[in-house]
């Protein structure tokens, strides 16, 4: 096979991740660890080499602020929460998977 699959998976995964971290911000604050953790849950593995780049990205672009709250275990934590120019891009970004997923569902169904 002259692609590798693996390396698809990999660019699939990089193009959600951003959604996801607005979707799971957009619930609660949290810290990076608590994002990993929250990630894992659903099935979709990111490492924290990968995820502070892409946090201080999303701060940077004014999509995320943060916080610094002392930890009952250890030194303080950095809390992210979207903002509200993140939440309007989270919801652009939600309709654009509303249409990518009908598309690819319906291309999936008319295959089968």
């Amino acid at each position: 096979m002259a692609t590798n699959i693996d390396n698809l998976k990999s660019q699939m995964r990089k193009g959600m991740l951003e959604f996801c971290v607005l979707l799971l911000l957009s619930r609660n604050d949290a810290y990076v660890s608590e994002i990993i953790e929250m990630m894992k849950e659903a099935h979709l593995i990111v490492v924290e080499g990968t995820l502070y780049p892409l946090m201080t990205r999303l701060k940077n672009d004014g999509l995320l602020s943060y916080r610094w709250e002392e930890s009952p275990s250890g030194p303080p934590r950095k809390y992210y929460s979207i903002t509200p120019v993140g939440n309007q891009i989270l919801k652009e970004l939600h309709k654009s998977w509303n249409d990518i997923s009908q598309t690819v569902n319906h291309i999936i169904t008319e295959n089968s």
